[in-house]
C-alpha cells in the first residue's frame, strides 16, 4: 500500500497544501514549527478519523488541529493498495464518516463495514490494521525519540514490551501484576481481610443470623393479618349496615316532611270543605227562612178564614138580635145599627187586611229577596271553595302518588346499594320508632370493632417496623449477593484473561518472539554494520544485546542513539506480519540522536531491505537528502 497524493485544505495550521509521494523514499522537509507533525497526524486521521475525546490530554486533537476562524476542516488523500486498485478518500473532519471513492470515481462508501462509534472502517477493512496498530509500527513520532538520557528506561520497556507481547506498551509482567493487584484490591480472596469479597461475605453472615430471629414476627404477621382482614370486613358490614339504617331513616324523614306538607295541604283542603259545608248550612237556613216566610203568608190567609168565622157569628149574632129586638124590645135604631154592624165589620176587615197583607207580603217579598241574593252568593261561594276543593285534593293526590314513588325508587337504590340491609326489617323499625336505638347498637358494636382493629394495627406497626427491617435487610442480602457474583465473576474474569494471556505469552514467547528477536537481531546487525549481532528478551534483565565482542548487555545500559536503532530496527521487524498489505513507515524526526554513520547506515537498511514498503521521512535538517544523495539512492523531495 503506498500513498500517491495528499491534498489539505485546511488542518491545523495547513492550508490548500498538496503534496504528491513516490513509492520509495520520500523525505519530507520542513522548519520546525513548518508542519510536519501536523501533516504526520493528518495522514493518521484522514485514515481513521478525529477524536473530540482528550484522552488524558489537555485538549482533543479535533480541538488542537481545527482551523482558526475558518469553517472549512476538510482533506483528501489518494492512495493504491498492493493489487494495484486506487481509492481517494474525502474527508470533512466536523463530520464521523467520509467519502470513499474506487478508480471510477464512483462512492463506495456503503461497501465497508461501519462502527456507530468510529464511523466507516474501510481503512481497517483493507488492510485489517487498527489505529492503536498504526500508531505503535507504522508511525513512529517524533516525541517518541526525542528522549533525555534518564528517559531510556521508558524506551527500553517500549522495546521488551513490543518483542514479548506486540505492542510497546504492553508489558506482560506489568498487566500481570496489575491484574494480581486489581483483583485483590477490587475482589479479594478467602484469606485476604478487609476486600470487596470479604466484606460482602461477611455482612451476609450477620444478615443471615438476624433474619433467623425475625422470622417468628412473619408468623405474627399473618395471624394478625387474620384477625385485621376480619374485623376489617365486620367494620365494613356494620358501617354499610349504619349507612343504610341512615339513609333509610333519611329517606322516611323526607317522605314524613313531604306527606306533612301533604297534610298540611289537607288541612286547608278540609278547612274549605268545613267552609263548603257551613255555608251549604247557612245556605240550607235562608231557605228555610223563605219557606217560613211562605208558611207565614199562608197562615195570614188562614186567619182572613177566622174573619170569615167571626163574620158567620156576628151574622147569627145579628139574627138573633134581629129577632130578640123585633120580637121583644122592637127598636128600630137597634135594628138599623144592627143591620150596619156586618157591612161595617165587613168594610173594615177588607180594607184593613188588604192594607195589612200588601205590607206583610211586600215585606215578605223584600225579605224573600235579600235572601234569595245571600243565597245565590253563597251559591258561588260553595262553588268556588268546591272548584278549589277539586282542585286541591287533585293535587294532593298527585303529590302522595310522586311521594310514594319517589319513596319507592330511593327505597329500590337503597336495597341495590345496601343488598346485605333487611330493608323491610328496619322499615318496621323506623315505623315503631326504634331506628335510632338499632342504629346505636350497631354504632356501639362498629365503636368496638374499630377499637380492636386500631389495637391490631398498632401492633401491626411494631410488628411491620420489625418486617421492615427484614424487608431490608433481604433486599440487602439480594444486593450483596448479586454484589457477591459479580465480585466472583469478576474473580472468574480476572482468572481467565490471566490464563489467556499467560498462554498468549507463552505462544508469543515460542512462537513470535524468537521471529522478532531474529529479525530484530538481522535488522540492528545491518543498522549497526555489524556491531550488534544478537537481540534477545531476558524474564529477568529484559532486553538484552549481544555486542561485537560476544558480550550480552543490558540494553539500558546502551546510549540513547542505540536505543533508538533498537527501537526502530523492532518496528520495522514487524512491518511485514502488520498486514497482507506492504504497509508504508512513516518517520517524523526518527534520527535526531543518529551521528553520520548510523543515519547512512538505517537509509541504505530502508533503500535495500524494505523496497516492497514506501518510506516517508519527515525531518527538519538536510543531513537524510545529502546521505541520500551521496548513497546516490532515488528519493523524493517535499518541502513545507
Amino acid at each position: 500500500m503506498k500513498i500517491k497524493k495528499i491534498k489539505i485544505n485546511n488542518y491545523g495550521n495547513l492550508e490548500n497544501k498538496e503534496i504528491n509521494l513516490k513509492n520509495k523514499i520520500n523525505i519530507i522537509y520542513g522548519k520546525n514549527e513548518s508542519g510536519k507533525s501536523t501533516l504526520l497526524n493528518y495522514i493518521k486521521n484522514i485514515f481513521y478519523g478525529i477524536s473530540k475525546n482528550k484522552n488524558g490530554k489537555n485538549i482533543s486533537d479535533y480541538e488542537k488541529y481545527k482551523p482558526w476562524g475558518k469553517e472549512d476542516y476538510s482533506g483528501k488523500l489518494v492512495y493504491e493498495l498492493d493489487n494495484g486498485e486506487e481509492y481517494e478518500i474525502y474527508r470533512e473532519f466536523n463530520k464521523k464518516n467520509p467519502k470513499i471513492f474506487n478508480s471510477n470515481l464512483e462512492d463506495i462508501s456503503k461497501n465497508f463495514n461501519i462502527v456507530k462509534k468510529d464511523g466507516v472502517q474501510f481503512f481497517i477493512d483493507q488492510t485489517n490494521v487498527d489505529e492503536t496498530m498504526f500508531t505503535s509500527t507504522v508511525l513512529s513520532m517524533q516525541e517518541e525519540v526525542k528522549l533525555d538520557r534518564q528517559e531510556q528506561s521508558i524506551l527500553v520497556q517500549k522495546l521488551a514490551n513490543l518483542a514479548g507481547t506486540g505492542d510497546d506498551n504492553l508489558s506482560y509482567k506489568k498487566i500481570i501484576d496489575r491484574l494480581n493487584k486489581l483483583q485483590l484490591e477490587q475482589v479479594g480472596s478467602d484469606r485476604s481481610q478487609g476486600r470487596p469479597i470479604n466484606i460482602v461475605k461477611d455482612r451476609m453472615k450477620s444478615i443471615e443470623f438476624v433474619l433467623k430471629e425475625l422470622q417468628e414476627y412473619q408468623k405474627d404477621k399473618e395471624m394478625e393479618d387474620g384477625k385485621k382482614q376480619e374485623l376489617i370486613h365486620t367494620v365494613n358490614e356494620l358501617e354499610r349496615k349504619i349507612g343504610g339504617l341512615k339513609n333509610i331513616s333519611i329517606m322516611m324523614l323526607r317522605k314524613q316532611n313531604e306527606e306533612e306538607k301533604i297534610n298540611i295541604k289537607n288541612k286547608y283542603k278540609n278547612e274549605k270543605k268545613e267552609k263548603i259545608n257551613e255555608l251549604n248550612l247557612e245556605k240550607n237556613k235562608l231557605n228555610n227562612k223563605i219557606i217560613q216566610n211562605k208558611k207565614n203568608d199562608l197562615d195570614k190567609k188562614i186567619e182572613i178564614k177566622k174573619y170569615f168565622f167571626i163574620l158567620i157569628f156576628i151574622l147569627l149574632i145579628n139574627i138573633l138580635i134581629f129577632i130578640f129586638n123585633k120580637n121583644i124590645i122592637k127598636n128600630n135604631i137597634l135594628n138599623m145599627f144592627n143591620l150596619l154592624l156586618i157591612p161595617i165589620y165587613l168594610i173594615y176587615i177588607f180594607i184593613f187586611e188588604k192594607i195589612n197583607n200588601k205590607k206583610i207580603k211586600n215585606k215578605i217579598n223584600l225579605e224573600n229577596q235579600k235572601i234569595n241574593n245571600e243565597i245565590n252568593l253563597l251559591n258561588k261561594q260553595i262553588t268556588i271553595l268546591e272548584e278549589e276543593f277539586e282542585k286541591e285534593e287533585q293535587e294532593i293526590n298527585n303529590e302522595q302518588i310522586k311521594v310514594d314513588n319517589i319513596f319507592d325508587i330511593e327505597l329500590q337504590k337503597i336495597k341495590n346499594k345496601y343488598n346485605e340491609v333487611n330493608v323491610n326489617y328496619y322499615l318496621d323499625k323506623i315505623e315503631k320508632n326504634d331506628i335510632n336505638n338499632e342504629i346505636e347498637n350497631l354504632q356501639n358494636q362498629l365503636n368496638k370493632n374499630k377499637l380492636n382493629l386500631q389495637t391490631i394495627k398498632i401492633k401491626e406497626e411494631d410488628i411491620s417496623k420489625k418486617l421492615e427491617e427484614m424487608v431490608n435487610l433481604k433486599e440487602e442480602y439480594d444486593n450483596l449477593k448479586e454484589i457477591l457474583d459479580e465480585l466472583e465473576k469478576k474473580n472468574t474474569s480476572i482468572d481467565i484473561a490471566k490464563e489467556i494471556l499467560n498462554k498468549a505469552y507463552i505462544n508469543m514467547k515460542n512462537n513470535i518472539t524468537p521471529k522478532f528477536t531474529q529479525n530484530l537481531s538481522n535488522n540492528i546487525s545491518k543498522i549497526s554494520n555489524g556491531k550488534y549481532n544478537k537481540v534477545a528478551i531476558n524474564e529477568d534483565k529484559g532486553l538484552i544485546v549481544e555486542n561485537q565482542y560476544g558480550e550480552y548487555v543490558e540494553a539500558e545500559s546502551l546510549s540513547v542513539g542505540t536505543i533508538d536503532q533498537l527501537y526502530l530496527s523492532l518496528r520495522l521487524s514487524m512491518i511485514d506480519d502488520l498486514s497482507n498489505e506492504k504497509m508504508p513507515i512513516m518517520l517524523d524526526e526518527a534520527f535526531a540522536y543518529y551521528d553520520d554513520e548510523r543515519l547512512e547506515n538505517i537509509l541504505r537498511f530502508l533503500n535495500e531491505n524494505l523496497e516492497n514498503h514506501q518510506a516517508i521521512i519527515f525531518t527538519c535538517t538536510h543531513r537524510e537528502k545529502n546521505i541520500l544523495e551521496k548513497l546516490n539512492i532515488e528519493f523524493n523531495l517535499v518541502q513545507l
